[in-house]
């Protein structure tokens, strides 16, 4: 990363402005589905279908209410985040003080939130 590789562009460093800081795929434990994600952050890797945080550090998640989760990228400085909703869903994700980001599921065409899995990105 950061090379040159017989061109006169550089691969982007981590974490800088314009990369991808961070990515959650977000399933909840296969077992039991996203509903059963706590109400207390946790990092447990069974929650993810994949992540990434450019900091190597922790992402942790935690389920707010019915359809809204909150998720950290612990000491990632991204202040921006989209997210989508995975399969017939969308989702709608707004940022909180403390490097929180607040996620809103909701199933295509109507408007009452529902637990889904959903992907963040952040940049």
């Amino acid at each position: 990363v950061g090379e040159r590789v017989q061109s006169a562009s550089v691969a982007q460093q981590r974490c800088s402005n314009g990369a991808v800081r961070g990515i959650a795929y977000v399933t909840g434990n296969p077992t039991m589905g996203i509903a059963n994600v706590g109400g207390t952050f946790t990092s447990a890797g069974v929650v993810f279908g994949r992540k990434f945080n450019c900091n190597g550090k922790a992402i942790q998640v935690r389920r707010a209410s019915l359809g809204v989760f909150e998720i950290r990228f612990v000491g990632n400085p991204a202040s921006s985040a989209v997210a989508s909703g995975v399969g017939n869903a969308y989702a709608v994700v707004d940022p909180l003080p403390g490097g929180i980001f607040r996620v809103a599921v909701h199933p295509a065409g109507r408007d009452d939130p529902a637990d889904q899995p959903f992907v963040i990105v952040l940049v």
